[in-house]
């Protein structure tokens, strides 16, 4: 059985990176990342995913073992038929753990070709954390560590407007950009950065609510032997996920534009005000 990488694959595709994503789990990989592989094939998104590990402890090593790569497996009903369908994810240019290097990890902002900012660091991840005092050393709250990125891209743009991020959290709470948002701004005002940066996020930056909704089981470890023998590949990241998928993202026409969805057949919605539907969903 081969080693999954790009070698053994036979894919060198390669896209500049558009996109930073918090958190390296089952559900951002068999959600997120497949869809915008699925951007890719049918829509000419050409962006590749950088992974960064939230917290210390991970698989961004796993991840750059296997070049990036890994499988998603769909198994369920869909339209009222038994649905089964496998795609090797190649999208996934790397992964960082920026305890093991903050510099490294601050440098990723200082691409001009990064658009979106993805995350999905459980429902306890968009938090304040008042032990966070500065950026010298890297901050432990996923909301302080997005502070420094940003605050380095300011800098390092000289507070360009056009340089401003789309930020699209995934985490399981209310008003979940807004929330990631005014918890940006308060580790801004914790470290007494300038007014002129705040005002670059509040106008260069947009930060959206979101509501997902997919099924994903994880890694498959009961039958994962069979699975690796049936793919011809030791991948060690398989994740198994159901079909069915939904995505809405409030945000203006700009972000629908730049994350063409609408041209891949993708249950992604984007909505002017999610707060007619965000009721019945966290009630659910």
């Amino acid at each position: 059985m081969k080693q999954l990488n790009r070698q053994t694959a036979n894919t060198t595709s390669s896209y500049p990176v558009k996109v930073l994503q918090f958190g390296e789990g089952n559900f951002l990989r068999g959600f997120v990342d497949w869809i915008i592989d699925i951007l890719n094939e049918k829509a000419n998104f050409n962006g590749s995913v950088k992974i960064i590990q939230p917290i210390e402890r991970g698989i961004v090593h796993l991840l750059n073992q296997q070049d990036g790569l890994y499988h998603v497996l769909l198994n369920g009903i869909q339209s009222g038929k038994e649905t089964q369908e496998t795609r090797l994810i190649t999208c996934v240019s790397g992964a960082i753990n920026p305890y093991d290097d903050y510099s490294e990890f601050l440098k990723l902002a200082e691409n001009p070709d990064l658009e979106f900012i993805i995350s999905n660091t459980t429902e306890a991840g968009i938090c304040f954390e008042e032990a966070d005092t500065s950026m010298d050393t890297l901050p432990s709250s996923f909301p302080g560590k997005l502070a420094a990125l940003l605050y380095h891209r300011f800098k390092h743009f000289n507070g360009a407007a056009d340089k401003g991020l789309t930020m699209i959290p995934c985490e399981l709470i209310e008003k979940n950009g807004a929330e990631l948002l005014q918890t940006v701004l308060k580790f801004a005002r914790h470290w007494g950065l300038s007014v002129e940066f705040t005002s670059w996020i509040r106008q260069s930056n947009i930060f959206c609510n979101t509501l997902v909704d997919r099924i994903v089981p994880g890694f498959p470890k009961d039958n994962i032997k069979e699975i690796q023998e049936e793919l011809g590949f030791e991948d060690n990241l398989v994740v198994k996920a159901e079909p069915f998928h939904l995505w809405v993202i409030e945000a203006p026409r700009s972000v629908q534009q730049a994350f063409p969805t609408d041209k891949a057949g993708l249950q992604v919605k984007f909505a002017p005000d999610l707060t007619p539907i965000a009721p019945a969903k966290f009630a659910s």
